[in-house]
C-alpha cells in the first residue's frame, strides 16, 4: 500500500520543457504545486564539453529511465516491432538541457491545415487517409503565450513581422507578433554569411533563426560563449535557456513549488466516478500516493500516452481518458530524414559554434508557396548551421572520392574535415489512420511495465515534400559554391523522435480528440496534458516553443478557472 502524502493543489508529472514552464504561472497564482521528476538536478560538472560522452553515449548520467523504456517500432500493424532508441533524457529541465535550442513559432497555416488547404486548392488536395483536423483555435490566440514564454525563458532572434511591420532581416513569412524578441539573434559565422548571400542571389529570404540561448546578458545569465557543445550538451555558463535555469527556479523561489527528484510515476489514480485524485510514484524502494486536486501530465509524448494507457480503472477500463479510443491515435513525428550533404572546395571555418547558430530559408515551408501544380501540401524549413567537432568530422561522407577506410580515407579527412555541411530540413508531417501508439504486448521495462509501441510510417505526401525540398537545398548549396552534393532520398520508417506529436490530441470533438481546447481531458476534467502530444499538426518546425506556449496557456487557464476545473 503506497504511503499517503499530504494533499496538494496540483501535481505536475515531469519537470522538463513544458512542466517547467507550467509551474511558473501556477505558483505565481498562489497554487501549491508538486513537480515529480524521474531525474535529478544537474550541475556544471554534467556539462563538460565531452563529445564522446554527450554525443556518442548520449548523456549516460541522465538517461537511465528513458533508455530502459525505449519504444519499439514497426511500420505497420502486420510487421514485427523491433527495439528502437529513446531520444529523451531525465533531469530537472528535461531535454531543454541538451537540445539544440531552436525555438520556433508555428506558421498561422499550421493551425488550419484542413480549411486553408480546401479553400486554396479544393477539397481533394488532402491525402485520403489523413486524420488531420484544424486546431480548435488559430495562431492569434496562441500568440500572447508565445510572447510570454519567449520573455520568461529568454529567446534570441530577429522578428520579421511586428504588428504588421515587415523586417526582411527576419522571417517575412511568420505570423504577426506583438513585439520584438527579448534579445538580438545569435551572431552569424563566415559560413552562414556565405549561405545567406547565396540565398539572396536566388531571390530567397534568408534569416537567422530564433534560439533559446542568451545572446547578451539576460535575467542574470551570461551570453553564449560559442564553445561548441550545444548539440546534446548542457551549458556550463547557463546561457542556454533551459527551464532548469529560468522558470523552475523562479517557481521554487515563490515557495509554492516542491520538486521531487528521482521519482517515477506509475499510475494516475481515479475514483469510481472517473475523477483524478492523484498519482502513485516510486522513489528509491518506497511507494507513495500524492493526492492532488489536479494532475498535469508533462512527461513527453511517448510517456504521456503510456501513462494514460497504463492507468486503468473501473471508470477507464481501456486506460485513463480513453473511453473514446483516442489515446495513442493521430501520432506523427517530424520527417527529419533524407538529409542533403554538400562538399565545398575550401574550408568553411565551421569548427565548434552551435547548431542554433544558423541561417534559415522559409520560402518552401508550410503554404508559403503555390502548391497548385504540385502533388503534395506543406513544405520544409531549410536550415544550415555551424557546429563541427572532431568525432563528427571524422564520420563525414567521402562523397565517392575516397574509400571509407585506410590511408586514402585519412588523407581525404585531413584535407576536407572543414569543407562539408549537412542541411537540417524539417518537413511537414500529417497524422494518418494506421499511425498510432499502443502498449507493446511482449516488451517490458525493468519494472515489468509494457513499453510504448510505435506503429507508423511516412506516406506519399511526406516523401514528395522530401524530394522537392532536397532539390531546393541542392540549388542553394550549389549557388554557395558547393562542388559536390548528395541527396540521400526520403525514408519510410517513423521511429522514436525528439519531435513526436499527437497521441492525446486537442480538439473540440470528444469523439476524435483526448483533450479540449484548454488541454484538459474530455473524460476526466481535472486531468490536464501538456506537451506536443496535444498537437495535431507539426508544421515545418520543432515543437518545443509551441508546446511551451500551450503549457503556459493551460496553466493560466487552470489558475483563472480553478473552481470549474476542480469541480
Amino acid at each position: 500500500m503506497p504511503k499517503r502524502l499530504p494533499k496538494t493543489d496540483v501535481v505536475i508529472v515531469g519537470m522538463g520543457a513544458v512542466g517547467g514552464v507550467a509551474a511558473l504561472p501556477l505558483t505565481n497564482a498562489g497554487l501549491k504545486v508538486i513537480g515529480i521528476e524521474a531525474g535529478g538536478w544537474l550541475s556544471p560538472r554534467d556539462f563538460a564539453p565531452d563529445e564522446l560522452r554527450n554525443g556518442a553515449r548520449n548523456w549516460p548520467q541522465s538517461v537511465q529511465k528513458a533508455a530502459t523504456e525505449a519504444p519499439t517500432v514497426r511500420a505497420s500493424s502486420d510487421a514485427t516491432a523491433v527495439q528502437g532508441g529513446h531520444p529523451m533524457m531525465n533531469a530537472v529541465g528535461g531535454t531543454t538541457m541538451h537540445y539544440w535550442a531552436q525555438s520556433w513559432r508555428l506558421n498561422p497555416w499550421d493551425f488550419k491545415v484542413v480549411s486553408a488547404t480546401r479553400e486554396r486548392y479544393g477539397r481533394d488536395r488532402l491525402p485520403a487517409d489523413t486524420t488531420v483536423e484544424d486546431w480548435p483555435f488559430g495562431y492569434e490566440e496562441l500568440e500572447p503565450y508565445y510572447d510570454k514564454v519567449e520573455y520568461a525563458v529568454g529567446i534570441s532572434g530577429q522578428a520579421g513581422n511586428v504588428q504588421g511591420r515587415i523586417n526582411r532581416a527576419g522571417n517575412i513569412f511568420e505570423g504577426e507578433r506583438s513585439r520584438e524578441y527579448p534579445m538580438r539573434p545569435l551572431r552569424s559565422s563566415p559560413f552562414t554569411d556565405l549561405m545567406g548571400d547565396a540565398a539572396r542571389r536566388l531571390d530567397l529570404n534568408p534569416f537567422q533563426g530564433p534560439a533559446a540561448i542568451a545572446s547578451e546578458l539576460y535575467d542574470g545569465r551570461p551570453p553564449c560563449q560559442y564553445h561548441g557543445f550545444c548539440n546534446k550538451g548542457g551549458c556550463h555558463v547557463q546561457a542556454k535557456s533551459s527551464t532548469a535555469f529560468t522558470t523552475i527556479p523562479k517557481a521554487v523561489d515563490s515557495g509554492n513549488l516542491e520538486v521531487v527528484t528521482f521519482a517515477r510515476v506509475t499510475n494516475v489514480v481515479t475514483d469510481n466516478d472517473g475523477k483524478v485524485t492523484g498519482v502513485d510514484y516510486i522513489k528509491g524502494s518506497e511507494t507513495f500516493f500524492q493526492p492532488a486536486d489536479v494532475v498535469l501530465l508533462a512527461s513527453y509524448t511517448y510517456e504521456n500516452v503510456r501513462m494514460l494507457q497504463l492507468s486503468k480503472s473501473r471508470a477507464f477500463p481501456s486506460g485513463l481518458s480513453n473511453n473514446a479510443g483516442q489515446v495513442g491515435q493521430h501520432y506523427l513525428s517530424h520527417h527529419q530524414g533524407s538529409p542533403v550533404l554538400a562538399l565545398f572546395p575550401d574550408d568553411l571555418h565551421n569548427w565548434y559554434g552551435l547548431p542554433a547558430q544558423g541561417v534559415a530559408v522559409d520560402d518552401w515551408a508550410d503554404d508559403n508557396f503555390d502548391h497548385a501544380d504540385l502533388d503534395f501540401i506543406g513544405g520544409a524549413n531549410l536550415w544550415v548551421h555551424t557546429d563541427r567537432k572532431p568525432m563528427a568530422a571524422a564520420k563525414m561522407s567521402t562523397f565517392g572520392q575516397a574509400r571509407n577506410w585506410g590511408s586514402d580515407w585519412k588523407k581525404f579527412i585531413k584535407q576536407n574535415a572543414d569543407r562539408s555541411n549537412t542541411a537540417y530540413i524539417q518537413k511537414t508531417t500529417l497524422p494518418y489512420a494506421g499511425n498510432y501508439l499502443d502498449l507493446d504486448p511482449t516488451v517490458k521495462d525493468p519494472m515489468g511495465y509494457p513499453v510504448t509501441r510505435i506503429t507508423a510510417r511516412y506516406r506519399d505526401n511526406e516523401k514528395r515534400i522530401a524530394a522537392f525540398v532536397a532539390d531546393k537545398m541542392e540549388q542553394w548549396y550549389r549557388e554557395a559554391g558547393a562542388s559536390s552534393v548528395i541527396k540521400t532520398g526520403p525514408g519510410n520508417a517513423m521511429g522514436a523522435s525528439t519531435h513526436a506529436y499527437g497521441g492525446t490530441r486537442m480538439g473540440n470533438n470528444s469523439e476524435t480528440n483526448v483533450v479540449n481546447r484548454w488541454g484538459f481531458s474530455h473524460e476526466a476534467p481535472n486531468l490536464g496534458i501538456l506537451g506536443a502530444s496535444v498537437m495535431g499538426s507539426s508544421g515545418a518546425r520543432n515543437p518545443t516553443l509551441t508546446a511551451q506556449a500551450l503549457s503556459w496557456r493551460t496553466a493560466e487557464y487552470l489558475a483563472n478557472n480553478w473552481r470549474s476545473v476542480v469541480g
